[in-house]
């Protein structure tokens, strides 16, 4: 049994250095690797990510900017193991929340496991706007999906390998998000959420979503619900 974290990257050399060494330290009593896809960086993370490739780390370099979609779908088709988490490169996801995320599909009651900010981890009070879009995109895909999430918007989701493979992505950008959950729901994948805490950071300190990705993500929705 084997865990690899998938890691997109785009500018963030001042936390990249610090997310992998906390990543190195949590124990989740099975074997990882890390799978980092720079989506070509131009702030520095490029020339610190080509020092650090080691046995459980493997990097790969984008040419140009294609989006978090397009990083995660790099990685995904680069993966050793049987179970498959997501790590954002800021310092937002505790990873030693790694042991709750996996624990229900280490004892089989899951197909895919997503960590909520909204459940009971605790976190900082930052922006009315975000915290309502995420609703409204949560909103939306439970409609379509006929399920009942609160964070689809989650950074930490956790896939069986073996389901991931079962589905072809498309999204380039952070339409990834309802992609990845109608898809789950159209395979009638067992999911589960679990509260995580959550260190949300502001658009000074390197935060990349915009209005117009939750814009975007609506017309996602209903392209992958209705016509894909």
């Amino acid at each position: 049994m084997k865990l690899s974290i998938v890691m997109p990257v785009f500018n963030e050399k001042n936390t990249i250095e610090e997310i992998i060494s906390r990543i190195q330290s949590v124990d989740v009593g099975i074997k990882k690797e890390i799978i980092l896809v720079d989506d070509c960086s131009n702030d520095g993370t490029r020339e610190i990510l080509e020092k650090i490739a080691q046995n459980n780390i493997k990097v790969y370099f984008h040419s140009k900017n294609q989006g978090k979609g397009a990083a995660l779908q790099t990685g995904f088709s680069n993966v050793e193991g049987d179970i498959i988490l997501i790590q954002d490169a800021d310092l937002e996801y505790n990873p030693r929340e790694y042991p709750r995320l996996l624990e229900p599909i280490l004892d089989g009651r899951a197909d895919a496991v997503y960590g909520s900010r909204f459940l009971c981890g605790p976190h900082p009070v930052l922006f009315f706007w975000h915290y309502v879009g995420n609703k409204i995109l949560t909103t939306l895909t439970n409609m379509t999906s006929n399920l009942n999430l609160t964070d689809i918007e989650t950074c930490y989701k956790v896939f069986k390998k073996e389901i991931l493979d079962k589905i072809t992505l498309k999204s380039k950008r952070f339409g990834f998000e309802p992609e990845i959950t109608i898809k789950l729901a159209k395979l009638k994948c067992r999911i589960y959420e679990v509260p995580i805490s959550y260190s949300g950071r502001d658009y000074s300190e390197g935060k990349k979503i915009r209005w117009k990705d939750g814009v975007s993500a609506i017309f996602h929705i209903f392209k992958y619900k209705f016509f894909d």
